[in-house]
């Protein structure tokens, strides 16, 4: 008997156990195709967002591409204006050699001064290479009222060492050889361009062609150079500075322009004011005189009233007489009858 329960009871098991088997395979069936159908799905959206990925990495390539060639094209701009600059540089450094004698570097001073002056006053207030009684030459000078003498030989030899010097000695050593240099020449300006008896005013410029030049002078550890020259009425000036003092001399030749006109005005005013004098002197004398005129009408006027007054009163009376004589012709009339 336990052995038929047994039994019964494995049988029921192994029915129980492959309907067990069929819900599990169905629900793996169903359970598949939800995979599938979220399989597919994954798969559609990660083709979309490769496709749009494929599209903004062309995209991406291509302005890459475009800009890579840019920059080329920038690059060999860069290498033309590389060239260019070099040459340049060739260019100056031969100018460079050109000008260093000391000559031709005055005469690249004189010129470079020249055109400034051209540029900034008219032909007529300014002048190069005036010459002085006794022979000396200055560069040029500015015109305003006197002379202003203008230097532009300056000494830059030293300047150069004390640029060129590799260590602290050597750069003092020259800095001293450049105010020896400095001061001799301001010396030689005072001494031989300041000349009030011929016309010039009591200082000069000393015009310096290169601004780092200007600094050293005026900023530098070269001595008081600037205090020694405005001691002996030298006043360096570099290109910047010396436009600004013909930029104040220009507005004081307009000053002077307006003033030289303010006095031809006040002498026209003058005479017009005399002009007016007379005007008014004559004017005052026939005023007199219409007065007096005025004067002897009212009294003719006067008069005239009186001898019509007389006039009338004979007329009456010689019509009164008149009227009687002829009353009386009747009664002689009959008498004589």
């Amino acid at each position: 008997m336990w052995i038929a329960l047994f039994i019964a009871a494995l049988l029921a098991f192994a029915a129980l156990a492959a309907w067990a088997v069929r819900a599990i395979s169905v629900a793996l069936r169903s359970t598949g195709s939800d995979v599938d159908r979220r399989l597919a799905d994954v798969v559609e959206t990660m083709d979309r967002r490769l496709g749009d990925l494929d599209t903004k990495v062309d995209r991406r390539l291509e302005s890459a591409s475009q800009t890579t060639q840019k920059i080329h094209e920038r690059l060999g701009e860069v290498g033309n204006a590389t060239n260019q600059m070099l040459e340049r540089a060739k260019d100056l450094a031969r100018l460079e050699q050109a000008l260093r004698p000391p000559k031709a570097r005055g005469g690249f001073g004189e010129l470079l001064l020249e055109n400034l002056l051209r540029d900034r006053l008219p032909p007529s207030a300014y002048a190069v290479q005036h010459t002085f009684a006794g022979g000396e030459r200055v560069d040029a000078v500015v015109r305003v009222g006197q002379l202003i003498p203008v230097d532009s030989k300056f000494p830059l030899d030293n300047y150069h060492r004390i640029v060129e010097a590799e260590n602290d000695d050597e750069r003092l050593l020259h800095e001293k050889a450049f105010g020896r240099d400095v001061k001799n020449h301001i010396d030689a300006i005072s001494s031989k361009y300041i000349r009030p008896a011929e016309g010039t005013y009591d200082f000069a410029f000393m015009y310096i062609p290169v601004e780092a030049v200007y600094y050293e002078l005026a900023c530098g550890k070269t001595g008081a150079l600037l205090q020694y020259a405005h001691d002996k009425r030298v006043f360096p000036v570099s290109p910047t500075t010396f436009t600004a003092y013909l930029q104040v001399i220009v507005l004081g030749m307009r000053g002077m322009q307006i003033e030289e006109r303010a006095h031809e005005v006040m002498a026209y005013v003058a005479d017009l004011q005399q002009d007016f004098d007379k005007f008014a002197e004559d004017f005052d004398l026939i005023g007199t005189h219409l007065g007096r005129a005025q004067t002897k009408f009212s009294d003719a006027d006067r008069r005239l009233d009186k001898l019509e007054t007389k006039l009338e009163q004979a007329t009456e009376g010689y019509d009164e007489l008149e009227g009687e004589t002829v009353l009386e012709l009747p009664g002689a009339a009959a008498d004589a009858a």
